[in-house]
């Protein structure tokens, strides 16, 4: 299977869980990867190394018109040197950005994309982010969203981000529900494994899935840091629980988190 393979999603949905899987499905190791070794195997896409060699100046001098006009190149020429497919994390949505793609079609291979309910996002985000409730809440439903990095991601609205990446049902996309990761691992993750044509070895699957459940890259997290880790946050892996909102979200932010969102809430039955 030529072409990047992207781990996409909206951020705080998954996404990290899904590469800590990947990564340690891949190395096959007895014992957990240290968490800090996750992007040696599982990069993502907004990461300078990339783009070192794209402008005959300083990655920090580039404008954000200057990223937009090589972003899909960088894509294609980084899929081009890679010997095997290329797995890719990234938190953009599906789309354009000052006229250019975000990513590019032609260097992809496929794509796992991960949906979790927003009103658990709007939670995690609020702690990544250091902002209220309220305020999460506010960029979750934004179409200007996006990363105040030098290499930014784009996200949309959580709603336009997620109808970007699932509206049109293809072969090599494999969307997945967060919450039926957690309630049915073996299924999903097996499914994932095979489907990439990664394995078909069940005790090698479970042993990945064992190697990066959140009880240990909470533990690991905690023993090793983790070079992620928002400066706001006193630990990444925080929960990994579904349906906090429920005793954290007022009725009101509910409603508004349902009505910003209802359409694709439904798509996906979290109403």
């Amino acid at each position: 299977m030529p072409g990047i393979l992207w781990l996409a999603s909206y951020p705080k949905s998954g996404n990290t869980w899904m590469r800590t899987f990947l990564a340690n499905l891949i190395s096959d190791s007895k014992e957990p990867l240290p968490v800090n070794k996750i992007s040696e195997i599982c990069s993502g896409e907004a990461n300078s190394l990339w783009y070192k060699n794209a402008f005959n100046k300083p990655l920090e001098q580039a404008s954000e018109s200057d990223l937009a006009n090589i972003r899909a190149d960088v894509q294609r020429e980084i899929s081009r040197r890679s010997k095997n497919i290329l797995i890719l994390k990234t938190h953009n949505f599906l789309g354009e950005y000052l006229g250019k793609p975000l990513v590019a079609m032609d260097a992809t291979g496929a794509a796992i994309y991960i949906v979790r309910d927003p009103r658990d996002v709007v939670i995690s985000a609020a702690d990544h982010f250091g902002v209220s409730i309220d305020e999460s809440i506010e960029i979750m439903a934004k179409e200007t969203s996006k990363s105040d990095k030098v290499l930014y991601e784009v996200y949309n609205s959580w709603s336009n981000h997620v109808k970007s990446w699932t509206q049109i049902p293809h072969k090599t996309l494999l969307v997945h529900r967060y919450e039926d990761m957690l309630e049915k691992p073996t299924e999903i993750f097996g499914a994932i494994s095979k489907k990439l044509g990664i394995t078909r070895d069940d005790d090698r699957i479970q042993r990945a899935i064992k190697h990066s459940s959140f009880k240990t890259l909470q533990e690991l997290e905690q023993k090793q840091g983790f070079t992620e880790k928002s400066k706001n946050s006193e630990r990444f892996f925080r929960s990994g629980k579904s349906e906090q909102w429920k005793t954290v979200l007022t009725n009101k932010q509910i409603k508004q988190i349902e009505k910003d969102h209802g359409q694709q809430m439904k798509r996906f039955g979290y109403l």
